[in-house]
């Protein structure tokens, strides 16, 4: 599956990566990439990813990397990223 990255979903790696680099900018170019791979991992087995429990709908799942969740939307020839945070956080989309 095609691996697509929503306008909000970039402007949160852009958030995450400058908030990381306040304090160790290598770290926070590695954590975006890791984050990254693990939405393209998601995109090759897109079912497995968790349904998120806040909506309860089969297409839209989630992955997590450390404590940040990856939520996206399946479609049928690719996964859109939506968002990517915290997990200690609600959805709200």
């Amino acid at each position: 599956m095609k691996l697509r990255w929503s306008e909000r979903s970039v402007n949160d790696l852009i958030a995450i990566q400058k908030y990381i680099a306040q304090s160790n900018p290598k770290m926070a170019k590695k954590w975006v990439a890791k984050i990254r791979q693990r939405a393209l991992s998601a995109a090759e087995t897109a079912l497995v990813g968790r349904i998120v429990p806040e909506f309860n709908q089969k297409d839209l799942r989630e992955v997590f990397l450390g404590a940040y969740r990856i939520v996206y939307r399946v479609h049928d020839d690719s996964i859109l990223v939506l968002t990517v945070f915290e997990g200690h956080q609600l959805l709200k989309l």
